[in-house]
């Protein structure tokens, strides 16, 4: 099995897939993970422990009735960088794996256009590796995350660039704590069939739903005039749903896209994949006894 981790600034969201190859071993390179056979979101707290993290993520395992042996394979996108060790170390210490990190060396197949290709956030390069394979190009990806991220991709497959916005959530917890009489709502589209709010809690959530959409939108409509009528438009994320159900441009709403981006960059590289840390430990123990 393949062990993927999307770790964000809020979330961190975890999806295991299985082989359905029944011509390979789990350990063969060329081993295809193709079914889904859970996933998980749990929040992104920066002061656990590894200890703290690999209870958490072995119960949830446990719920599922999966077995950790059963893992052949980590890899991980993160944008949160003082998490990195703690990643590294909880994949060695409870799934005896060197998990595979998507950094600068790791082959993605997406040529990135960035003034600076180290600046571009590992998740916004692994959801355009995955839209471009699902979906072709040209295609931009919208990730409702703690920001909203607009990536663009061209019809050959380059990483062009993107668009980044304070998300939802931000906007939302910035109108509460800067304000003494508004209330925190949901975010959610307004039930009556009117901008115009009749109360104050339909009043905030119609120029949270609208205003985002609004926003959103307005982004879109000049990245359709920029990269042509032909653009698709994928949404990812929390509130991809919410806001997609209103937009005029996303074409498709894709929850699993970080997770199937992930799988396909491991694919692609089967010639740099960690081999187990049990495993390194073996090899390290024969020598010796030689």
């Amino acid at each position: 099995m393949l062990l993927l981790l999307d770790v964000g600034n809020t979330n961190t969201v975890l999806g295991l897939y299985a082989s359905e190859d029944q011509g390979h071993s789990d350990a063969d390179a060329a081993t295809k993970y193709t079914k889904l056979v859970a996933h998980w979101r749990v929040a992104t707290i920066k002061t656990q422990t590894v200890d703290e993290y690999g209870v958490l993520f072995r119960n949830l395992f446990a719920m599922d009735n999966i077995e950790v042996k059963q893992l052949r394979g980590i890899v991980i996108s993160s944008v949160v960088p003082p998490m990195d060790t703690t990643l590294r170390e909880l994949c060695e210490r409870y799934f005896h794996i060197k998990p595979l990190f998507i950094e600068p060396g790791v082959k993605t197949g997406m040529p990135v256009q960035y003034d600076n290709p180290a600046e571009v956030g590992a998740d916004r390069i692994v959801n355009g590796v995955a839209a471009f394979e699902k979906y072709g190009g040209p295609c931009v990806v919208v990730d409702f995350g703690t920001a909203t991220t607009f990536d663009a991709v061209s019809k050959k497959g380059e990483y062009m660039g993107g668009v980044i916005a304070p998300g939802i959530g931000i906007s939302a917890e910035a109108l509460f704590e800067r304000t003494a009489r508004l209330p925190r709502v949901d975010i959610r589209k307004p039930q009556r069939n009117s901008v115009i709010g009749t109360n104050t809690v339909g009043s905030v959530q119609s120029g949270l739903y609208y205003g985002y959409l609004g926003l959103v939108d307005g982004i879109l409509e000049r990245l359709v005039a920029e990269m042509g009528p032909e653009l698709k438009v994928v949404a990812t994320g929390g509130l991809a749903p919410l806001i997609a159900a209103g937009s005029k441009y996303i074409t498709a709403v894709d929850d699993l896209l970080t997770l199937d981006g992930l799988r396909i960059i491991w694919e692609r590289n089967a010639h740099i994949r960690p081999r187990p840390a049990r495993e390194e430990a073996d090899t390290a123990a024969a020598h010796r006894r030689k």
